[in-house]
């Protein structure tokens, strides 16, 4: 049976997928929950990848979710895209196997372009393992430096391929809370292992489970894979996806959620700009008016800014500048706001002030 849904209702189950609001069948009350359920987040900016965990678990600070990924509850590496993620360590090969070789397709001609062999390419993953092997750790001029020292010349691009080339061949990753890399093997000891098939279908639940109402083509999209693939993985993911109708489109959602009550969409959230609320999609209509897209990503050169969201759209902008003690924030309005609204944009900038511990000073554009 398939159940229609409005855009308003769809929006609610995204939310309530994406964990922005109460889910009815889980509690993620840590970073390993969260980056778990929705099976990889972006984190190619530091800052707004602990913001998006943040934003999640209002319980704690950054400085908690630093703690966290030191503990390793999650790490980064280039799993789809060529994009980093935040990942669960015990995903990150399985991950790199199934998504992250495919950006290795256009690898040759980005190392022709950069004056690089393939030779090159493996000697820098050859150096890199040898330096880090032991529980070493090296920041990413550090790394580069090794390179230099091996007679491997990093200059323009080359070293940020040749330090990508070594984490999404699998021997590297982004370790910890800063930008050091350590050895993948010796930062998840204990990978888990699954066939291709169920790795597809993990895969695909996840994505639904924390980002349904969704269709296979926008798995693909996220993932990187084949439509084919993507299809595939829908079909193995089985019962557990439920069919749905957003406006006359099929899509698919966890099939837990159409059990549970609808409840209203109010929610007045500020995200940060890489959060997987749009970049977890490549058709970002029901979450944002076309009309508003050149804001959101000035230039069209794939920096998100920080958004504000009401009821599930995106209704402003924000910026922010830190200080020894205090965040100030400018808010640029794409809609009207009345006094009430801006109320509540400023209490919720004051708890990303506070995850900061940070005292916010908010400013409102014209």
């Amino acid at each position: 049976m398939t159940v229609d849904l409005t855009p308003r209702a769809a929006l609610a189950l995204r939310m309530t997928s994406l964990l922005l609001r109460p889910h009815p069948t889980t509690r993620a009350d840590g970073v390993a929950e969260v980056v778990e359920w929705l099976g990889a987040m972006q984190a190619q900016d530091l800052a707004s990848g602990l913001w998006s965990l943040g934003v999640r678990l209002p319980a704690l600070s950054e400085a908690d979710v630093r703690a966290a990924l030191e503990r390793r509850e999650a790490l980064r590496t280039w799993p789809m895209r060529g994009t980093v993620h935040l990942v669960a360590p015990a995903d990150a090969r399985w991950m790199l196997e199934l998504t992250g070789v495919r950006s290795l397709a256009g690898a040759a001609t980005r190392r022709a372009a950069l004056g690089l062999t393939e030779a090159d390419a493996d000697r820098a993953v050859e150096v890199l393992g040898a330096a880090l092997a032991g529980g070493g750790r090296l920041t990413r001029a550090q790394c580069l430096a090794t390179l230099e020292a091996a007679g491997i010349a990093t200059g323009g691009q080359r070293g940020y391929h040749l330090l990508w080339y070594a984490s999404v061949r699998g021997v590297t990753c982004l370790a910890g809370a800063d930008q050091s890399f350590a050895l993948l093997d010796e930062w998840a000891p204990a990978p888990r292992r699954p066939e291709r098939d169920e790795a597809l279908a993990l895969l695909a639940l996840r994505y639904v489970r924390g980002h349904g109402p969704v269709t296979a083509r926008e798995f693909a999209g996220w993932t990187g894979l084949t439509l084919t693939d993507a299809r595939r993985a829908f079909a193995a993911a089985g019962d557990a996806l439920a069919e749905v109708s957003v406006d006359g489109e099929p899509a698919s959602v966890d099939r837990a959620l159409l059990d549970a009550p609808p409840r209203p969409v109010d929610d007045l959230l500020v995200l940060p700009g890489f959060d997987e609320y749009l970049l977890g999609y490549r058709d970002r209509t029901l979450m944002l008016d076309p009309a508003h897209a050149r804001a959101i990503v000035p230039g069209g050169n794939g920096v998100f800014q920080a958004t504000v969201v009401r009821a599930g759209r995106v209704v402003g902008t924000w910026k922010r500048t830190i200080g020894p003690a205090r965040v100030t924030v400018t808010v640029h309005p794409l809609v009207d706001l009345d006094a009430r609204q801006r109320a509540r944009v400023e209490r919720a900038l004051g708890r990303y002030a506070a995850f900061l511990d940070r005292t916010p000073r908010i400013d409102w554009s014209t």
